[in-house]
C-alpha cells in the first residue's frame, strides 16, 4: 500500500478516491462509519481518520479552488457511534483545506497541479505560520499582505491594476502607462520576500526603478531602509542611483516597446550592486481582455500588459541579463551580481531568517463602479442607501417614514421609502434573502422578550414603546398576537425534546458543544445565535441571576431544567482558563448553588476549549491546534474534566511538553539520565548500550535538550510499540556523541546515521542534518526479518536497515518520517551497500 494522506496530530486525512489505496482495516471503518452516519458516498470527499474516531467532510469545490472551503462534516466516534454533524453553510469564516495533494493516490491527475499552488505558497511564506491559516478570514487576509491573489490554481503577484470590465475605447493617442500602478497600503510582493529572507534589515541601500505612486518606498522609510526611487512618470525628478538592492517591480510588462522594454531590465541590473529583483504580471484566466498590441494586449484603459509565464519570464530575464535568475514566488525572481551574495542565499533560503517589518495600513477606497446608469445613481446615493439598508437589517422590516432621518431626500430622489428599498433589491443580488433573514432574527428577539416579561411576572405595559408598537404590527398583527406568541414559547421550555432538538440545532451550525439529551455548553458571546427556545431558557435564568454575559460559559442542562454559568481567569487569553466561579440556576426550583474556587478547592483546568467557541473568536485557530495537540497526547486522559493541574505539569514535563503562550512547545530542560524515557526505559539505556562506550567508560551525554527530546519520540513511537508486540528488546547502539564517535573503529556514518541526534558540531551546524534520533537492537528469538517487516507496516520510522535474520536492526524516528527501508546487502567482506527493502 502506498504511504498515502496528510498526518496532523495522529490523524490520517485522505481523498475518498484514495479510500482503495489504504490498509483494508481502515477502509472498513470507513464504510462502518458512513453506514453510521448514515451518509450517502457522494456525500463527502475527504476522511479524517484517527485514533478513536472517523470524521466525513465535504468540501464540495475541492477540485475547483485551491484552497477548499469546508461546508460540513460528520464525526462517528468508533466502534458504534454517536455521531457528531456541523454545518459552516452560515459561517462567514470557515476552515479551509491546504496541501491537497497528500490526499491523493499516486498517480492521481491532480496530484502535479496541486503540488505546484502548494509550493508557491511555501515559496511565499503562507504556511511559515501554520497555527493560524486554517480559516478563510486570516487566510485571505495573509494573502493580501503577501501580495498575491489567488485564481484557480495559480498565486498571482498583486502587481499592477488591471480592468476587464470595461469596454476598450477605440480611440487612444498613447499607451498610458503610469495608469497601471497600484495604490498601496503595504508592502508589493517583491518587497515582501526581501523581508522575508532578511534583506531589508537597515543595512543594504534599496533603489525602487519604476516606483510608481512611491507606496513602497514610504514604507521602506518607516521602517529605517535607506531607499530612493524613480518614476517616468510619478517621479521623473528621481536620480537613478547605484544601491545595494533594486526593485524593477512590475514594470517590464507594462512597456509596450521590445526595445525599451529590455533597456529598461539592463538600467536597472546596470544599479545593482548586490541584487536585482525582477517581477512581472503571470498570464491567468482572469489576465485583462483586450486588443492585441505588440506582443502583449491593450487594455480598456489604455494601458499595455504583457503576461508571461513563469519559465517565460526565467527566459526573458536570463537573456537579456545573461544571467540566471532565481525564482522566489510566483512572478518574482532574483538576479545577483554579487555571487558571494548569491551562494549565502542558496545555502540559507529555508532558514526563517524573515525581518519584522512595520508595515503601515491605510482604509482601502471602494472600486469606482460601472458608470451605466443605475451603478451611476448607486454610486450618487451610495451613503443613503446604505445607511437604509442598515436600518431596514436591524429592523427586520421596512423602516416608518418618522424612523428615517433623510425621508425626505429619500423622497425626492426615489419617490418614498418603499420606492428606495425597490431600488436596493434591484441592486443587491442576496438582499432578499438577507432581508428574510433580517425579519425571523427580529421575529425570534420579539418572541423572546415577550416570553421574558411573562417569566417574570412583570405587569403589561399600558402603552408600549412607540418602535415597539411597529414592531408588534409588522411582526404580529397585535399586542395579543405577539404575548401569546411569547406564552406559547414559555410552555415549550418545559418540555426537554424541545430543548434537546433546539440544542441539536445550535450545534449543526457551530454554536457550542453537544451531548445529545444532556447538555449544550457554549461561550456567552454566542447565546444570541442560539434557536429562540434556548435563548428563552437563558433570559429565564437572567431574572435569578442578573446578566449572563458577565458569565464566560454557560450550560444548558436539558433534562434537569438547570443552568450552569462560568467565569475563568483569562478566558479569552489563555489556552487552559482555571475556573475561578461556577453558578448553577434551578429554574424550577428557583433557586441559585453558588461556588467559588480558590485556596480550599483548586481551580480546574478548562480543557478543549475550542469546542465552546467558534471560528470567529479571537485566536481561535491557535486553539483549535492547542487542542488537538494536546488531545493527540497518548498519556493524557481528557475525558470528563480531565487531568488536575498539578497531574497536567507532572504529565507534560515527564513527556517534554511545555505550555508557552498559546501553544505547546518542547521542553528545553535537560531531564536525568534515570528519568523514563518511554514506557520499558531510561534516557541512560539509551545512551550508555554501545559497546565502545561500556569499554571506555566516555561521558556519552547529550547536550542539547533537543537530543533527549528525539530520543523519548524514538521510545514511545517506535521501541515501545515493538516491545508491546514482540517482548523485551536489547538495545546494541544508541546515542553517539562527537567524542564517542571518534573511540569507534568501525565503519560509522555520524553525518546521517541519526545516532548523533541533534547534536552541534564545531562549526555550529548539526552534526546529523536529518536530526531525529536512532538506535540498533535485537529481538531475542524473533527472525529480524519479521520485525522490520512489522516495523514498516505499522510504524511511522524514519529510517531502518536491514542486516541479517540474526542481526540487529537499525532504526530513527526523526522529523522527516521517511520510511525508508533498505536491505544493507554484502558485496565484499566488511562492505556493505543499501538496496530497497
Amino acid at each position: 500500500m502506498d504511504h498515502i494522506g496528510k498526518f496532523v496530530f495522529g490523524a490520517r486525512y485522505i481523498h475518498t478516491s484514495a479510500i482503495d489505496h489504504i490498509e483494508a482495516t481502515q477502509k472498513d471503518l470507513i464504510e462502518n462509519a458512513r453506514q453510521i452516519a448514515n451518509v450517502p458516498p457522494q456525500a463527502f470527499n475527504v476522511v479524517k481518520i484517527d485514533t478513536h474516531s472517523i470524521t466525513l467532510l465535504n468540501y464540495p469545490l475541492f477540485s475547483e479552488e485551491g484552497f477548499p472551503s469546508l461546508r460540513e462534516y460528520w464525526t462517528v466516534y468508533l466502534p458504534d457511534g454517536p455521531v457528531r454533524y456541523r454545518t459552516y453553510v452560515n459561517s462567514a469564516n470557515p476552515p479551509i483545506l491546504h496541501r491537497k495533494e497528500l490526499l491523493l493516490p499516486k498517480g492521481d491527475s491532480d496530484k502535479d497541479r496541486f503540488r505546484c499552488l502548494t509550493q508557491s505558497a511555501e515559496q511565499i511564506g503562507l504556511f511559515d505560520d501554520p497555527h493560524r491559516i486554517g480559516f478563510r478570514h486570516p487566510w485571505n487576509i495573509l494573502l493580501k499582505k503577501k501580495g498575491y491573489k489567488l485564481v484557480g490554481h495559480d498565486l498571482l503577484p498583486l502587481g499592477n491594476e488591471e480592468s476587464s470590465e470595461e469596454e476598450i475605447e477605440s480611440t487612444f493617442e498613447r499607451v498610458e502607462r503610469h495608469r497601471t500602478a497600484l495604490t498601496r497600503y503595504d508592502f508589493s510582493a517583491p518587497l515582501q520576500s526581501l523581508a522575508r529572507f532578511g534583506f531589508l534589515d537597515g543595512i543594504k541601500t534599496v533603489f525602487d526603478y519604476g516606483c510608481g505612486r512611491g507606496d513602497d518606498l514610504r514604507n521602506l522609510l518607516a521602517n529605517n531602509v535607506v531607499a530612493s526611487g524613480w518614476d517616468p512618470h510619478y517621479a521623473p525628478d528621481g536620480v537613478k542611483q547605484i544601491a545595494d538592492i533594486v526593485n524593477i517591480g512590475f514594470v517590464i510588462n507594462v512597456i509596450e516597446n521590445l526595445e525599451e522594454r529590455a533597456t529598461a531590465l539592463c538600467g536597472a541590473y546596470s544599479l545593482a550592486k548586490e541584487l536585482l529583483v525582477v517581477s512581472a504580471m503571470l498570464y491567468s484566466q482572469e489576465a485583462a481582455n483586450g486588443k492585441p498590441y505588440s506582443d502583449g494586449i491593450l487594455t480598456a484603459r489604455n494601458t499595455f500588459q504583457k503576461y508571461y509565464s513563469q519559465d517565460e519570464l526565467r527566459v526573458y530575464i536570463a537573456e537579456q541579463l545573461n544571467e540566471a535568475p532565481i525564482p522566489v514566488g510566483p512572478g518574482i525572481f532574483y538576479v545577483f551580481k554579487n555571487k558571494e551574495s548569491e551562494q549565502r542565499f542558496m545555502y540559507g533560503r529555508q532558514q526563517n531568517r524573515r525581518t519584522l517589518l512595520r508595515l503601515s495600513y491605510l482604509s482601502r477606497p471602494q472600486k469606482p463602479s460601472k458608470q451605466d446608469h443605475a451603478l451611476a445613481k448607486y454610486a450618487e446615493h451610495k451613503e443613503l442607501l446604505e445607511s437604509l439598508w442598515e436600518q431596514c437589517l436591524s429592523l427586520g422590516r421596512t423602516p416608518d417614514a418618522v424612523e428615517v432621518l433623510n425621508h425626505e431626500s429619500l423622497k425626492l430622489n426615489f419617490g418614498s421609502i418603499k420606492g428606495a428599498m425597490k431600488f436596493i433589491f434591484s441592486m443587491k443580488e442576496s438582499a432578499p434573502e438577507f432581508f428574510e433573514q433580517a425579519r425571523q432574527n427580529r421575529i425570534n428577539d420579539l418572541s423572546v422578550y415577550f416570553s421574558q416579561i411573562q417569566f417574570e411576572k412583570r405587569k403589561p405595559y399600558r402603552q408600549l414603546e412607540p418602535q415597539l408598537q411597529r414592531d408588534v404590527k409588522a411582526f404580529f398583527g397585535d399586542y395579543k398576537s405577539a404575548t401569546a406568541k411569547g406564552r406559547d414559547l414559555l410552555h415549550r421550555l418545559a418540555q426537554p425534546e424541545v430543548i434537546d432538538k433546539a440544542c441539536a440545532e445550535a450545534a449543526e451550525k457551530g454554536v457550542g458543544w453537544y451531548e445529545p439529551s444532556d447538555f449544550l455548553q457554549l461561550h456567552s458571546g454566542l447565546v444570541p445565535q442560539l434557536p429562540p427556545e434556548l435563548r428563552a431558557y437563558i433570559a429565564c435564568g437572567t431574572a435569578l441571576y442578573g446578566d449572563v454575559s458577565s458569565a464566560d460559559l454557560i450550560k444548558i442542562h436539558i433534562r434537569s431544567g438547570k443552568l450552569t454559568l462560568m467565569r475563568f481567569d483569562d478566558f479569552t487569553g489563555k489556552p487552559l482558563p482555571r475556573m475561578i466561579e461556577r453558578t448553577k440556576i434551578k429554574l424550577r426550583e428557583q433557586d441559585i448553588d453558588y461556588f467559588l474556587y480558590g485556596d480550599e478547592f483548586e481551580p480546574p483546568f478548562l480543557y478543549k476549549k475550542s469546542r465552546y467557541i467558534d471560528e470567529e473568536f479571537p485566536r481561535y485557530a491557535e486553539q483549535v491546534t492547542f487542542d488537538e495537540q494536546l488531545t493527540s497526547f497518548s498519556f493524557l486522559d481528557l475525558s470528563g474534566y480531565g487531568p488536575a493541574p498539578k497531574i497536567l505539569e507532572i504529565e507534560l514535563e515527564k513527556h517534554r511538553w511545555t505550555i508557552q503562550g498559546a501553544g505547546l512547545t518542547r521542553s528545553k530542560t535537560i531531564p536525568d539520565l534515570d528519568a523514563p524515557c518511554g514506557l520499558n526505559f531510561k534516557y541512560r539505556d539509551l545512551i550508555e548500550c554501545g559497546e565502545t562506550q561500556k569499554k571506555t567508560g566516555l561521558l556519552n551525554h547529550p547536550r542539547v535538550p533537543e537530543s533527549y527530546t528525539a530520543l523519548l519520540e524514538l521510545a514511545e513511537k517506535i521501541l515501545d510499540p515493538v516491545i508491546d508486540y514482540f517482548g523485551m528488546i536489547e538495545l546494541t547502539y544508541g546515542f553517539c556523541s562527537a567524542k564517542l564517535a571518534k573511540n569507534i573503529p568501525e565503519r560509522i556514518a555520524p553525518k546521517i546515521d541519526q545516532h548523533a541526534s541533534h547534536e552541534i558540531s564545531k562549526n555550529g551546524q548539526p552534526i546529523c542534518q536529518r536530526l531525529g534520533a536512532s538506535v540498533d537492537f535485537l529481538v531475542a528469538h524473533e527472525n529480524m526479518e519479521e520485525v522490520a517487516e512489522w516495523i514498516i507496516e505499522n510504524l511511522p520510522f524514519d529510517r531502518l536497515y536491514f542486516y541479517g535474520t540474526d542481526r540487529p536492526i537499525h532504526v530513527s524516528f526523526g522529523p522527516d518520517q521517511a520510511r525508508s527501508a533498505f536491505r544493507m546487502q554484502e558485496i565484499k567482506p566488511k562492505r556493505r551497500v543499501p538496496r530497497p527493502f
